[in-house]
C-alpha cells in the first residue's frame, strides 16, 4: 500500500492537470463560438456563389469548360494526377479528430500508386504523419489549420486551381471533418474540380425553371392586357418568347462569368471547410478536456478514498503503539516492586 506522501503528491500532480484541462475547455469554447459567427457571416455569399453557377448551368446546359464534369471526352481520356486537400490540426488533445481525418484519405489513397495521386496537407498533425509514413506530400504547401481567414483560402485556392490549369491534377477533392452538432462530428469528401454538372442542376434547376416559367407567363401577360408594356422592351420580350436564355447578357463572355463564378466557389468552399474543421476541432478538443476532468475528479475521488484509509491505518498503529508501550511501562513497574 502507498504511503500518504505519495498518495499526497498523486493528489496534488491530478490537480495542476484538471487545472490546464479546464482552461483549455474554455480557450476552446471561446475559439468554438468565434468559428460559428465567422462561417454565419459569410455563409449567405458562398451559397450565392453555388445558386449563380447553377443559374448559368440551368440556362446553359450545353456548356462544356474544364472545370465542369461535361467538359469534352478527349480530355477525360487524358489522366494526370489527383490531389487531396486534406485538413487536420495543428495541435493534438483532441480526441479521434485528427485521426479520423488521416484514415479516410489514407483509405482514398490506398489503391493510387504514388504517381498517380498528391496530398496537400492543412495542419501540423497531418502533415508530419504523411511525411513519415511515405506519402507524397507537396512540400510546399504549408498552411496553418488555427484562426481561419479568408486571405488563407485564396491563397489555397488559386495555388489548386493554378495546378488544375497547368494539367498536373486531373481531380481535386477535399476530405475535411463537418460539425453536424455538439457532439457528432463527420468526416466527409467533397469534389471541387471538376464540379459535378448533375450536382448543381438536381439542387437549383427545378426551383430556377420555376421562376423562369413564371416571370415568361407573367411577362407575356403584361404584353397581351396591361398598359404598362412599354417598360419592357421588345428584345426582352422577344427573348422571355424564345426560351429566357437570351435574356441574360454577359459581359465579357459566359466563360469568363463562369470562372469568376467557380473560383469564388472554390474560395468559398475552402473557407467553410477551414472553418468547419477548425470549429470542429475544437469542439473535439472541448469534449476531450471534459472527458479528461471528470476522469480526473474520479480519479481524485478514489484517492481521496484510499488517502483515508492509509491514514486511518497509520492512526490505529500508532494508537496501538501507545497502548503497547503503556502495557509495557505497567508490567515494567509492576514486575520492579
Amino acid at each position: 500500500m502507498a504511503s500518504t506522501k505519495e498518495i499526497q503528491k498523486r493528489i496534488n500532480s491530478i490537480q495542476d492537470t484538471m487545472k490546464i484541462t479546464r482552461a483549455m475547455y474554455m480557450m476552446s469554447s471561446m475559439k468554438l463560438r468565434k468559428a460559428k459567427q465567422k462561417l454565419e457571416d459569410t455563409e449567405p455569399f458562398f451559397i450565392g456563389t453555388q445558386v449563380g453557377i447553377a443559374e448559368n448551368l440551368a440556362h446553359f446546359p450545353d456548356i462544356r469548360h474544364i472545370y465542369f464534369d461535361n467538359r469534352i471526352e478527349d480530355e477525360q481520356e487524358v489522366k494526370k494526377r489527383r490531389g487531396f486537400i486534406v485538413f487536420t490540426g495543428d495541435k493534438g488533445m483532441a480526441g479521434a479528430y485528427n485521426h479520423n481525418a488521416i484514415k479516410l484519405a489514407e483509405e482514398r489513397v490506398a489503391n493510387l500508386s504514388r504517381d498517380e495521386y498528391q496530398l496537400f496537407v492543412v495542419g501540423e498533425v497531418g502533415r508530419a504523419y504523411f511525411k513519415n509514413n511515405g506519402y507524397n506530400v507537396d512540400e510546399s504547401f504549408v498552411f496553418s489549420s488555427n484562426n481561419p481567414s479568408m486571405h488563407r483560402a485564396r491563397l489555397i485556392a488559386e495555388y489548386m486551381i493554378d495546378l488544375y490549369n497547368r494539367e498536373e491534377l486531373d481531380h481535386i477533392d477535399v476530405i475535411y471533418t463537418k460539425m453536424l452538432n455538439s457532439v457528432t462530428e463527420e468526416t466527409c469528401v467533397e469534389r471541387l474540380l471538376p464540379l459535378k454538372t448533375h450536382k448543381f442542376l438536381k439542387e437549383q434547376a427545378k426551383e430556377i425553371t420555376e421562376d423562369v416559367e413564371g416571370t415568361s407567363k407573367a411577362a407575356l401577360e403584361l404584353k397581351e392586357g396591361t398598359k404598362h408594356v412599354h417598360s419592357i422592351s421588345s428584345y426582352e420580350l422577344e427573348a422571355i418568347q424564345n426560351g429566357g436564355d437570351s435574356w441574360y447578357p454577359f459581359y465579357p463572355s459566359l466563360k469568363t462569368v463562369l470562372e469568376k463564378l467557380v473560383h469564388n466557389h472554390f474560395t468559398g468552399f475552402i473557407y467553410g471547410a477551414m472553418v468547419e474543421c477548425f470549429a470542429s476541432e475544437e469542439n473535439a478538443r472541448m469534449m476531450a478536456m471534459q472527458s479528461a476532468t471528470d476522469n480526473a475528479e474520479a480519479i481524485l475521488h478514489e484517492l481521496s478514498i484510499e488517502f483515508n484509509r492509509v491514514r486511518q491505518a497509520q492512526i490505529t498503529q500508532e494508537i496501538t503503539e501507545v497502548i503497547g508501550g503503556a502495557k509495557a511501562l505497567k508490567k515494567k513497574k509492576k514486575s520492579k516492586r
